[in-house]
């Protein structure tokens, strides 16, 4: 059994987040944990990104005018877990928390589900903002990224680069769902040399032990350019990808087609960093 953490915050109520674990329990049994984060003063954001870093704790939030709004989300919450039959608790000291405890939750579970559309989205309209980016800089735990609306996956997209963040997504995926890694799979190379795959024979013998069912593709064309476009239709499939904005993933990974798809809302995402 899983323990999944749902991230809400403020009044917003993901549909899609609860749906996915649905999904997930119905394959394999998971103990779901919501946390109701505050309401934040979105105008404090910004200088909150990095606090882990200067020391600062909490990022200001709004006083409680939404705070009725929120009990519902939790009866919501409560009623939907009863009625599909979903084990989970639920977190109400939602007045005190903030990236640092949402961090701490983390340490504790195996995956968190948060909403691409809503998770204080009255934080800019760019996506993924900039409270979602430093959620997945902080977090301890493998995130899946859901849009609000999607097909539950039917094949997997595995980013490789040959960097070691890569190949850590493309193993803890494995580990945590190899219901999931039995799906046809592809696995796409997007680097700029002209060699074939980086470091070809280890990440094949990886792979093979793994995903039984793998096609192999190498972006000849340019990849900033092209593979937004191309992942985006591939309807009902995970991308998984390594850690976003740390580490030494390539540009084309980080900050082109990754931003892009969860910007869009195409797939669900899962993201992984050591």
């Amino acid at each position: 059994m899983k323990k999944i953490l749902l991230a809400f915050d403020g009044s917003h109520y993901s549909e899609g987040a609860l749906l996915f674990a649905k999904k997930l329990n119905e394959r394999n049994p998971v103990l779901v944990t919501a946390s109701f984060l505050p309401l934040v003063d979105c105008a404090n954001i910004l200088s909150y990104s990095g606090g882990s870093q200067h020391g600062n704790e909490f990022i200001p939030f709004v006083e409680d005018s939404k705070a009725e709004n929120i009990k519902k989300n939790i009866y919501r919450f409560e009623e939907f877990c009863h009625e599909n039959h979903l084990r989970f608790r639920v977190h109400k000291d939602y007045f005190n928390f903030a990236i640092p405890e949402l961090k701490k939750e983390s340490r504790y579970a195996d995956l968190v589900i948060i909403s691409s559309e809503l998770f204080y989205e009255q934080a800019g309209t760019i996506k993924p903002n900039e409270y979602l980016e430093e959620v997945l800089h902080e977090v301890e735990c493998p995130v899946m990224i859901v849009p609000e609306k999607f097909d539950f996956p039917r094949s997997n997209i595995l980013s490789y680069d040959g960097s070691e963040d890569s190949v850590f997504a493309i193993k803890q995926f494995a580990w945590l769902f190899p219901e999931f890694a039995e799906l046809p799979t592809t696995l796409v190379y997007g680097g700029k040399e002209e060699s074939d795959f980086p470091d070809e024979q280890y990440i094949r013998e990886l792979i093979s032990a793994h995903y039984p069912q793998t096609t192999w593709i190498k972006l000849d064309a340019n990849p900033k350019k092209h593979f937004a476009t191309w992942v985006s239709e591939k309807k009902g499939a995970f991308l998984v990808s390594g850690s976003f904005g740390r580490g030494d993933l390539s540009r084309i990974f980080r900050k082109s087609f990754i931003t892009e798809v969860i910007a869009e809302h195409h797939l669900p995402v899962f993201i992984a960093h050591r």
